[in-house]
């Protein structure tokens, strides 16, 4: 299952987020939601950074996520006539009486889901949760493989400020668990809170997915058809594609 964002990791999020994530994902799926014209679910929407966009252009867009930490987030973001749109659920078992024309989860949302079952439940779950002719819109990575073998050793991938003189750094290591397709996460935060230096660790697990093996499980989800292009732009699938990008069609 998915694993909680804590509350010291939700507090930084868009600080960190918005330098490296940033002009990889959020002009594609922006662009999905203004194609799609109909009503719309974000799954993991975490602290907002797709949603308040999404709503502020005028979508008609919900979403949900198992981080109550993030939901306080985003909600402290939305007026009150807007806050019925979010709610914490999951991906696997979450209900809808209305459906969606358009369902994403963008940045490695699918990854959390450890066991079979459950990505097979997600996805059903999903598309039962879809109106006739909508699509669901997903992206997981292409494993490298040299740094899944070797893994990471605290690298500092974030190091500025949070807010005006505070500073703030993020430390990542991981550590490879190769039978089991799992990348173990271990994320340190590092920050001044004007008075002293303060820290704090999170651990979580993302299961990744080779070519073939995600084919094979989207041939068993009840969806009619599928395509996995290998960037944000688009493209076929190649040697060079880092990235897996999954349509699935109802």
């Amino acid at each position: 299952m998915e694993e909680l964002y804590p509350d010291f990791f939700a507090r930084f999020y868009d600080v960190i987020y918005h330098q490296v994530r940033d002009g990889v994902d959020n002009r594609f799926y922006l662009d999905r939601i203004t194609e799609c014209g109909g009503r719309i679910l974000e799954i993991g929407s975490g602290t907002g950074r797709l949603l308040t966009e999404a709503l502020a252009s005028g979508a008609d867009i919900y979403g949900i996520d198992i981080s109550p930490a993030m939901l306080e987030v985003l909600g402290s973001k939305l007026p009150p006539e807007h806050r019925h749109r979010i709610s914490l659920q999951n991906i696997v078992d979450f209900r809808s009486d209305t459906g969606y024309d358009l369902i994403i989860a963008p940045f490695r949302v699918f990854m959390h889901l450890m066991e079979i079952n459950d990505q097979l439940k997600a996805l059903n779950n999903v598309r039962s949760n879809l109106r006739q002719g909508g699509k669901f819109i997903f992206d997981v990575f292409n494993p490298d493989l040299k740094p899944l073998i070797t893994g990471l050793d605290k690298v500092v991938d974030f190091d500025g400020e949070y807010e005006p003189g505070l500073s703030l750094r993020r430390i990542t290591s991981t550590k490879p668990d190769l039978i089991n397709q799992v990348i173990n996460l271990t994320f340190r935060m590092e920050w001044n809170d004007g008075t002293s230096g303060r820290s704090s660790e999170w651990e979580t697990p993302l299961r990744y997915f080779f070519r073939f093996e995600l084919e094979h499980l989207l041939l068993r989800s009840e969806f009619s058809s599928f395509k996995i292009s290998g960037d944000f732009e688009g493209s076929e699938l190649s040697n060079e594609s880092k990235e897996f990008i999954v349509t699935c069609f109802k």
